[in-house]
Formats: C-alpha cells, sequence, structure tokens
C-alpha cells in the first residue's frame, strides 16, 4: 500500500488490522484463514488477517473466533467498523472493503 511516497508493507497492515480486531468486544482470538497452496509451498502458513491492493483499492479479509454467547453479527460489524477507522486513522489510506469471517466460537472451559 503506498500514500504518497510513504510504502507500508501489507504484513504490517495485516497485524494492524488483527491487533485492532483483539481490541474488539466479544473477539476471542484470531482465527486461520485458508490454507493457500502456493503458500505452503513457500513456507507460509494460513493467515488470520490477508490485505489485497489491486488498482488502489485495498481489501482485507479477517478470520476471528468469537467468544461463546455473543452475537456473530454485531461482533464481526464492530470488527469491520473499528478496523477500517483505525487502519484509515493511522495509515491515511482508505479500506475500501473489511471482510470479516467468524471462523469459529470459543467455548469457556467446563469446570
Amino acid at each position: 500500500m503506498e500514500n504518497n511516497n510513504l510504502t507500508i508493507n501489507t504484513q504490517v497492515l495485516e497485524q494492524m488490522a488483527s491487533m485492532a480486531a483483539l481490541e474488539v468486544d466479544g473477539v476471542a482470538s484470531m482465527a486461520s484463514g485458508p490454507v493457500d497452496i502456493r503458500a505452503i509451498k513457500n513456507g507460509k502458513l494460513a493467515k488470520s488477517a490477508v490485505v489485497t491492493e489491486r488498482n488502489g483499492a485495498v481489501t482485507l479479509d479477517l478470520y476471528i473466533k468469537i467468544k461463546e454467547n455473543s452475537h456473530a453479527g454485531q461482533v464481526a460489524e464492530a470488527v469491520q467498523k473499528s478496523v477500517r477507522e483505525k487502519l484509515q486513522s493511522m495509515t491515511g489510506s482508505a479500506i475500501t472493503t473489511v471482510n470479516v469471517i467468524v471462523a469459529d466460537v470459543q467455548i469457556a472451559a467446563e469446570a
């Protein structure tokens, strides 16, 4: 991602997005996204956040695990809003799309 003469590595954006998502109430942790066969060949595992940039449009896919008894839709919407606002304020660049995928629910351990 490039902002004027500043270039931000997509891995940094992915880390920033993950940190912002974890601050949202109802998010238990980040989850692993789907495995990309090409990435495995390069020794990379599945990611929790994936940034894609095409023609200046930045798309972010986030895979989260929500807490038990949380409303998935409300948590996902809050994550979208929080991540978009925080990344735009930190980078000065527009985040076109934030896709939040609820990949799992964390169930509290039984005593």
